[in-house]
């Protein structure tokens, strides 16, 4: 008996069994017989502006036969693509009308037959590229107006430039999301726009570089070249010119030329007093030399790395393209300091050279020669990252952070450097922002 109500129950089992894999069955097959005889529309597409670069945030609506089906944004590489069921009712359209717009630019409208598609299976394809043209829109005139006013207030000093910048940026952004959204031909740009409008690689390349020079110059080191510079040039000033004039644009070319120009502002003067000569006659052409230099390699400067870091410039490359030129430029330096200030060079009236170069040495030296060594050998890895960019394929700002976190963080565990005055001193917050 008990045997009897097993087998009963193996088969019932087997037969539920059977039933179930055979409803699972027919239900896949509807589902792919359904899924294969469903039509579907795919619609494809790039817009790009009149220099062939992408346009991102564009508008796109596709209508069939005049009714509204999709709405879509283009992505960052300026491409959308849409799909449409064609169901019973949608499958008998006889025309696709594109509609793109973005403010600034001229509308597009693009009609497509149903002839005009390609066909694969049950799937209707269509892909095309978008040219969209520049247009005078009120976005266009109040972005050029307040990028105008914000030279002006800067130029002529009404307002920090930092702060005429900021006001400019935040101007731009307010009407977009005001008027701009009760009219589309006011929005300038978009908050994500804006904030990926911003360099970070350049950014966090000049602060990392301004956290080491900061490190640096409380060794002492910049006046102390300054020193050794009127030490090679035992007296004659146009010769001490000229040293500083490398100095300089070596320096410039390595680290921020306005923060090369500040340490030595101040020895160059001390010095041009001591000589009774005009401070202007030497300190022009270190400013010179300094842009010279600054120019020379990609973080010389802060529209080296802006140009570099949007053409996809490595270090190598820039030198390349630069450095020979501003080497032709120091020379002329050379030249064109010998005939506007030579004059005004030899008229220096230090009798005693080696007695004003024992106070020299005496007030410039090394203050800390420890931490001296542990900055210039972080200084130079971090050149070399720089020079070995190609092959890491690495930004250069995560090299400069990485060597300045590292001089901090032995400067620390030394108690010689301290963060809080690195951060607040140290870091021109004013020009990163």
């Amino acid at each position: 008996m008990r045997y009897y109500r097993y087998s009963i129950l193996s088969v019932t089992s087997i037969v539920l069994i059977f039933f179930l894999c055979s409803l699972a069955i027919g239900a896949e097959s509807l589902f792919k017989t359904e899924y294969k005889s469903q039509k579907i529309l795919c619609l494809s597409g790039r817009v790009i502006d009149s220099h062939h670069e992408p346009v991102e945030d564009v508008e796109v609506k596709i209508y069939l036969d005049g009714i509204l089906e999709k709405k879509t944004f283009t992505s960052d590489e300026g491409t959308f693509i849409e799909e449409i069921e064609l169901n019973k009712d949608k499958e008998n359209f006889s025309k696709i009308d594109i509609v793109i717009f973005k403010a600034s630019f001229k509308k597009i409208s693009f009609t497509v037959h149903k002839k005009d598609l390609l066909k694969k299976g049950n799937v209707l394809f269509f892909h095309k590229e978008f040219n969209l043209k520049r247009k005078l829109s009120p976005a266009f005139w109040i972005s050029t107006l307040v990028f105008v006013l914000a030279y002006i207030l800067i130029g002529f000093e009404i307002l920090h430039r930092t702060v005429a910048a900021l006001l400019g940026a935040a101007f731009m952004l307010i009407i977009s999301y005001t008027i701009g959204t009760i009219n589309p031909e006011y929005h300038i740009l978009t908050y994500e726009a804006a904030i990926k409008a911003i360099d970070f690689n350049v950014i966090f390349l000049l602060m990392g570089m301004m956290i080491i020079i900061g490190v640096l110059k409380h060794t002492g080191v910049f006046q102390w070249c300054a020193y050794q510079s009127y030490k090679l040039a035992k007296g004659n000033i146009y010769l001490l010119t000229v040293f500083l004039i490398v100095f300089t644009a070596v320096t410039s070319s390595i680290l921020d030329n306005v923060t090369t120009m500040l340490l030595l502002t101040g020895v160059v003067i001390e010095i041009c007093s001591a000589l009774s000569i005009n401070p202007l006659a030497m300190l022009m052409p270190l400013i010179f030399a300094s842009n010279v230099g600054g120019t020379a390699t990609l973080i010389g400067d802060p529209p080296n790395i802006l140009i570099g870091s949007y053409a996809g410039l490595t270090f190598l490359e820039f030198v390349k393209a630069l450095a020979p030129l501003c080497v032709i430029a120091i020379f002329v330096l050379f030249a064109y300091t010998k005939l506007i200030w030579g004059k005004e060079l030899s008229s220096s009236n230090i009798e005693d050279v080696d007695a004003y170069i024992k106070i020299l040495k005496k007030k410039y030296k090394i203050t800390d020669r420890k931490l001296l060594a542990y900055g210039l050998g972080i200084l130079v890895f971090v050149i070399f990252l720089f020079l070995t960019e190609s092959y890491w394929h690495m930004e250069v700002s995560i090299a400069a952070l990485f060597g300045a976190s590292v001089l901090v963080t032995i400067g620390t565990i030394m108690d010689k450097v301290d963060l809080i005055e690195i951060i607040e001193t140290d870091i021109e917050w004013a020009t990163l922002m």
